[in-house]
């Protein structure tokens, strides 16, 4: 299934938030102390608007280009939330650490985050590979929903001013979806000044980029101002016979009447021309990964996606405020491509001949969704009262065919390529269409500024129906899902919280099937110090999903799992401290079991979930003196411990370690030139075994940036 419902809308820009909310209704006042109660005639007070000028749709305080450590977001629900204070373990990917890191895709990006697993698929190159404690996310833009990362567009980095991570199930914050973690992308919008970059990169496997991001006012007064961001790029991948091409671009107004309403609109298009993959490698081999073991005349990764978005706020003045948010999209995409298929692979040596199987799909989409909700803030004595409504609808229409047969097997000691298959009839061809509704409560009482009690309500109404054009057959299914989210956080001190929580997620696989359903409890802790920016977190949580559909090689049938617990401890550290040093550092532990009695998978391992990850990344700036400009020094390490590649727990990974490194040197005031090194000691190892073939992770890549700013 590729995308069932909707999520949150995240708060614009210049929209003003206040520090207090209205007590929702009669049976949440009842939660009150004795003593405010006694006060039910005394007049509410407003406490005086805080304008925030946000870096994008979050529409958070912070400066995402300046900073690694975010202080406030809107991941946990879609109310504006003080990071401290939110009962829920939130990692905010900022556009400052993104540059630094020279991150280029999705994966990249979340490496160095706790509780998320990268990479686990190796040289496959059709979507963005990672999971949330052990779980595919499902992936939302500015709070409505995208959909998985399996199966789903490889998103564009550069058109987001930061990335947020929520771990755990929420479903009542986002919409459906499954209980590992939600991760919600925040465009970059139109600001009231003026701004702007351009940059070139250059580096390993003929890579040519450039990119510009841009803007300023349209009027002297400030109300209309414009934005223009784009990235063009010509490239290989590692592998022969390959490409990575790639054109974005996005284009944004914002208009601002009054100091109380905004009106955005952004439309951007990504195209992309890839490869898929290189084949795999024969099981039993040791090829360097540039090998190419498919078709150079069937090995195509292609998408073609344009999305316009609509984001509206309105302040009314005495704590209530308008939010709302549309976006249409129609894709298209497809991949096909040649790959090894072979249990026995070179286990014997006088054989040299694998297995192929030739597979593809073709697919096409439209989505139109829209978000519109309420919020009203208030301040009654010494309690602060945030009440959130609102509703969602979301239509989603897809036909997909997916080919598979078998391919000439290859020659691995001389290869002999046979071109494009003769003729592709799909095993299966599908039209899906799926409308949601949803309405939805999200009520924060906070009381004496230390106690915060957060309660989340939704509903959602499914309306699913899949059609079988090859059968000629039609399925339809109506579902009603609430879901629930409870939690408290205590603030010990202005620099210390602690929290818990329950929450649950659901997400239905597929037309005529159950519901996937899953609950999360965790308890944390979080410390903020005033002396210097930084973060830091520690989480423990015990978590289920139900009714799992997964997808086994070598042609991903779906099969079901009934259930999978997963228990765990995440740890993170985001830390700039005064003498130039910043710090990310992360670890994971997941004990991950298959429940289901008398199965065949009962007491297993789920598949791709390492049990120990860990990272850290540092720079280190040397000021600037005299002629000579600021120089930063960066290094990091990645830490991924074995994890099996099947669900029968059959195949296993190595543990292994991968270095990154960064260098930064500021030429004159505005201008950098900057070389980021990925697995700098070109550290190789399996990190997928579906059976057939390897996959190896990907090798060092070095990449040159100079980038002009004003």
């Amino acid at each position: 299934m590729d995308i069932v419902t909707a999520g949150r809308k995240a708060a614009s820009p210049l929209i003003r938030y206040r520090n207090a909310a209205l007590l929702g209704c009669t049976a949440l006042v009842a939660f009150a102390p004795v003593s405010l109660r006694a006060q039910e005639a005394t007049t509410p007070t407003v406490l005086e608007a805080i304008t925030v000028d946000g870096q994008g749709a979050g529409g958070n305080g912070d400066d995402d280009s300046k900073t690694i450590v975010a202080t406030t977001t809107t991941a946990a629900g879609k109310m504006p939330a003080d990071i401290l204070a939110a009962p829920a373990s939130i990692s905010v990917i900022t556009s400052r650490e993104i540059q630094e890191r020279g991150a280029e895709s999705i994966e990249q990006v979340v490496q160095y985050t706790a509780g998320v697993v990268t990479d686990y698929y190796g040289s496959d190159d059709r979507y963005d590979y990672f999971k949330i404690r052990g779980f595919t996310p499902f992936t939302y833009r500015d709070g409505l929903v995208v959909g998985r990362t399996w199966s789903g567009v490889r998103e564009e980095p550069y058109a987001f001013e930061r990335i947020e991570v929520l771990k755990g199930a929420n479903s009542t914050g986002f919409g459906v979806s499954d209980p590992g973690g939600s991760v919600n992308y925040v465009t970059k919008l139109p600001k009231s000044e003026r701004f702007g970059e351009v940059y070139a990169t250059g580096g390993s496997f003929a890579h040519k980029e450039t990119g510009f991001d841009f803007g300023d006012s349209l009027t002297e007064d400030g109300t209309l101002s414009y934005r223009l961001t784009g990235k063009f790029q010509r490239s290989d991948a590692e592998y022969d016979y390959s490409r990575d091409d790639e054109n974005f671009i996005m284009g944004g107004l914002t208009w601002r009447p009054t100091d109380a309403t905004s009106l955005s609109f952004v439309f951007d298009h990504l195209g992309r021309d890839g490869t898929p993959s290189s084949g795999g490698h024969p099981r039993g081999t040791d090829f360097d990964r540039d090998r190419f073991f498919g078709e150079p005349d069937f090995n195509y990764d292609t998408t073609n996606r344009n999305t316009y978005s609509v984001l509206f706020d309105h302040d009314f003045g005495n704590g209530l405020t308008f939010n709302s948010s549309a976006r249409h999209s129609k894709s298209g995409s497809g991949f096909g491509y040649a790959y090894i298929w072979d249990a026995l692979g070179a286990d014997d040596p006088a054989d040299t001949r694998v297995d192929r199987s030739y597979f593809g799909n073709d697919k096409s989409s439209e989505q139109f969704i829209v978000d519109a909700h309420l919020l009203y803030e208030t301040h009654f004595d010494n309690v602060e009262s945030r009440t959130l409504f609102g509703a969602e609808y979301n239509r989603f229409n897809s036909e997909s065919d997916s080919y598979y047969v078998a391919a000439p097997a290859i020659d691995f000691r001389n290869p002999v390529y046979w071109g494009r298959p003769a003729a592709l009839s799909p095993y299966s061809s599908v039209e899906n269409d799926q409308k949601t509704k949803a309405i939805y409560l999200q009520q924060d009482l906070t009381f004496f500024d230390t106690l915060t009690a957060s309660v989340g309500l939704r509903n959602d109404w499914l309306d699913l129906r899949e059609t079988n054009r090859l059968a000629g057959s039609t399925a339809s299914g109506d579902y009603s899902e609430m879901t629930k989210r409870f939690g408290l956080s205590y603030k010990i001190t202005e620099e210390l919280a602690v929290y818990t929580s329950y929450a649950e997620s659901v997400a239905p696989p597929g037309t005529g099937t159950e519901p996937t359903k899953g609950e999360q409890y965790e308890i944390g802790i979080k410390y903020r110090p005033d002396a210097f920016p930084a973060l830091f977190t520690a989480s423990v949580y015990d978590l289920t999903m139900e009714n799992i559909t997964t997808y086994e090689a070598p042609v991903y049938l779906p099969a079901t799992v009934d259930k999978i617990r997963h228990r765990g401890l995440d740890l993170e550290a985001k830390v700039e401290l005064p003498n130039n040093i910043n710090l990310i550092g992360a670890y994971s532990y997941i004990d991950s079991k298959i429940v289901e009695k008398g199965g065949a998978f009962d007491g297993n391992s789920f598949a791709q979930v390492p049990e120990h990850m860990a990272a850290l990344w540092g720079t280190y700036t040397l000021e600037g003196e005299g002629k000579r400009g600021d120089m930063t020094f960066g290094l990091g390490a990645r830490y991924t411990g074995s994890y099996y590649f099947d669900n029968a727990n059959t195949r296993k990974s190595d543990p292994a370690i991968v270095f990154d490194a960064a260098f930064t040197y500021k030429i004159q005031e505005n201008t950098t030139f900057q070389v980021n090194v990925s697995n700098l000691f070109n550290e190789k190892h399996i990190a997928n075994d579906d059976g057939g073939a390897y996959y190896y992770n990907p090798g060092r890549a070095i990449f040159a940036s100079l980038r002009q700013t004003w």
